[in-house]
């Protein structure tokens, strides 16, 4: 029987509104709905081998911590900057306490947003550090140094430890990345490109300051 035919049987029957089943438009649903799921897990998969926080590592001088830090970049995330993809970086330089009944408690902490700039046609390489309180932006002659420079904190000064009560205490540096602008010609084709690419963080070994109560 005829789709058109058992429709007609239908209405005659006394059965009101019936709509037939459009199975391409179900299907079409259906493959947008895993394709999605498809694309999700591999946004997943890439953002978790995305980048990779080397250290922290601590030191303690006339009783300042310093630590020193640097955030890799896996070579997709190099070759996006390279073709003129501007990013962000947000980093989170924290201290927390160890408690042992406790969960760790956070004490203190710097953030700094770095927006890394570009331009493969003229060759400009741009970037830009922001704590919050200062602004700094500076020009590079070549990629490599843009990048040592933005993604890297050498023998930063922390806090002091005459700001701290006597304990056991880490630092942890959390690094994310977020997407700034797109070029014009691949923002119409990176249209799963995700806003927030990774989020990776890193513990320091333990200091004990004081009698490490």
């Amino acid at each position: 029987m005829s789709s058109l035919n058992y429709h007609r049987k239908l209405t005659e029957s006394g059965v009101k509104n019936y709509r037939p089943i459009n199975m391409s438009r179900v299907l079409r649903r259906f493959f947008i709905f895993n394709f999605m799921l498809l694309v999700s897990a591999t946004l997943l998969i890439s953002a978790a081998k995305a980048a990779e926080i080397i250290g922290p590592q601590i030191r303690v001088h006339d009783r300042d911590i310093y630590i020193t830090a640097s955030l890799a970049l896996d070579e997709r995330n190099l070759q996006e900057l390279r073709n003129g993809i501007t990013k962000e970086l947000r980093f989170h330089l924290s201290i927390y306490r160890v408690w042992k009944m406790w969960p760790d408690e956070f004490i203190y902490g710097r953030s700094f947003v770095r927006i890394l700039t570009c331009d493969p046609v003229k060759t400009e390489y741009t970037a830009t550090s922001n704590d919050g309180n200062t602004l700094v932006e500076k020009r590079f002659k070549s990629f490599d140094s843009m990048i040592k420079w933005a993604l890297s904190f050498e023998d930063f000064k922390l806090t002091s430890i005459r700001d701290l009560d006597p304990g056991v205490y880490f630092v942890r540096v959390t690094a994310e990345s977020r997407i700034r602008k797109l070029p014009p010609v691949l923002g119409y084709f990176m249209v799963f490109l995700p806003e927030n690419e990774f989020k990776v963080r890193s513990d320091s070994a333990f200091i004990t300051v004081g009698s490490g109560k």
